[in-house]
C-alpha cells in the first residue's frame, strides 16, 4: 500500500497521454449496520482497507478505498452503518454517512438479502429517493439466500427508489463483482485519476494502524467491550533498521472495562497486539514495534476534539 499524506489529500495520478480517456470518481457505499459494506469495500478493491468485525456500526468515518477498472478509477467510500442515533456519536456517524452520499458520483445501497427490508432499510429507501444521484442497488449474501426471496427483494427496492442497476453479490466469496465494477467503470465521470495507480486508500496510514488494532480488539472482546470504545496513534517512529515503532492508546470509558481490555496478567491486551502488530506489518511491508496502553477517558463522546481525531463534525 502507498502511504499517503497525513491529510489524505488526493494527488493527480492519471497515465501519461489523452486524460480524455480515463475516467475517474467516487461512489457512497450506504447501508444499514452490518450489511457487509466494508466486506464489498475490501473485496472490490483488492485489499484490505476497512475494518470488519460482527460488532454493528464498527466504520465510524468516511474510509475510501480506490479500485481500477481498465482506465477507470473508481474511489469507494465506506460510509458509517445508517441507523436511528440515539446518541452523540451515532447522530455523527449518521450525518457523516449521508454527507457521504452526496457529496459522491454514484451511490450504491447495499441491502443484506438475508435480512431483507426491514424497519432501517425502509427509512434508507424513504430518504434515498429524494438523492438526486444515480443509484445502483446491490444485494449481498446471494449463496445464503433464496432465488425467489431475491426476486421479491429487488422488485420491492426497485418499486420505491428508481435505481440504474440491480446487482446481486455475494461480497464473502466475491461472486458477482466483477459486474459491479465494470458498471461503476463506465459509471464515474471522464476524470483524470485522482490517486496514483497503485494506491489503494487515501487514509494516512497512523489512522489505518489504529484502525487495524481497533479490529482486533472488537474481535477479541465482541460481547464484552462497548463499541464506543477507540484507540488512537499517539507515536509514529520511523526506524534506521527499517522498522517503524508504533505506540497507540486504546481509549475506554470504565475501569472495569479497562480490566476487560487488559485480561487476567495482561494475556488479553498481549493477544491483541500480536495481532494487530502483524497485519499492520502486513500493510507497511516493513516490521512493526506495536506499543499499546489502555487509559480511561470518561465522557470520550461528548468530546468534540475526539470527533476531529475521527474525521467526524461534532453534532451539536
Amino acid at each position: 500500500m502507498t502511504d499517503t499524506p497525513e491529510t489524505g489529500a488526493p494527488a493527480q495520478g492519471s497515465p501519461a497521454g489523452d486524460s480524455a480517456a480515463t475516467r475517474a470518481g467516487f461512489v457512497a457505499l450506504i447501508g444499514a449496520p452490518n450489511a457487509g459494506k466494508s466486506t464489498l469495500l475490501n473485496a472490490l478493491v483488492g485489499l484490505k482497507v476497512s475494518i470488519v468485525t460482527h460488532k454493528v456500526q464498527t466504520t465510524r468515518t468516511l474510509v475510501r478505498g480506490i479500485a481500477m477498472r481498465g482506465n477507470s478509477q473508481v474511489i469507494f467510500i465506506d460510509t458509517p452503518g445508517i441507523f436511528r442515533p440515539r446518541r452523540r456519536l451515532d447522530r455523527a456517524m449518521v450525518d457523516t454517512a449521508w454527507g457521504g452520499a452526496r457529496e459522491a458520483d454514484v451511490v450504491a445501497l447495499l441491502i443484506d438479502a438475508k435480512k431483507g427490508i426491514d424497519e432501517q432499510v425502509e427509512a434508507i429507501l424513504d430518504r434515498l429517493a429524494d438523492v438526486k444521484l444515480p443509484k445502483i442497488l446491490i444485494l449481498n449474501k446471494i449463496d445464503i439466500t433464496p432465488r425467489e426471496k431475491l426476486l421479491e427483494l429487488a422488485q420491492a427496492a426497485n418499486e420505491k427508489v428508481a435505481f440504474d442497476e440491480t446487482f446481486m453479490v455475494s461480497a464473502a466469496k466475491g461472486h458477482g463483482l466483477d459486474k459491479v465494477m465494470e458498471h461503476l467503470g463506465a459509471a464515474v465521470p471522464e476524470s483524470p485519476w485522482l490517486y496514483p495507480e497503485d494506491q489503494a486508500s487515501d487514509l494516512p496510514m497512523r489512522m489505518l494502524a489504529a484502525e487495524i488494532t481497533r479490529e482486533k480488539l472488537f474481535l477479541r472482546l465482541h460481547e464484552e467491550l462497548p463499541y464506543i470504545s477507540t484507540v488512537e496513534t499517539e507515536s509514529w517512529q520511523e526506524r534506521k533498521d527499517g522498522s517503524v515503532r508504533i505506540e497507540q492508546t486504546i481509549y475506554v470509558e470504565r475501569d472495569s472495562q479497562k480490566m476487560i481490555v487488559l485480561g487476567q496478567g495482561g494475556k488479553t491486551i498481549k493477544a491483541i497486539s500480536q495481532a494487530a502488530r502483524l497485519e499492520i506489518a502486513e500493510a507497511l511491508e516493513q516490521k512493526v514495534h506495536l506499543f499499546l496502553f489502555v487509559k480511561v477517558r470518561e465522557n470520550w463522546a461528548d468530546d468534540p476534539e475526539r470527533y476531529r481525531e475521527m474525521g467526524l463534525e461534532f453534532p451539536r
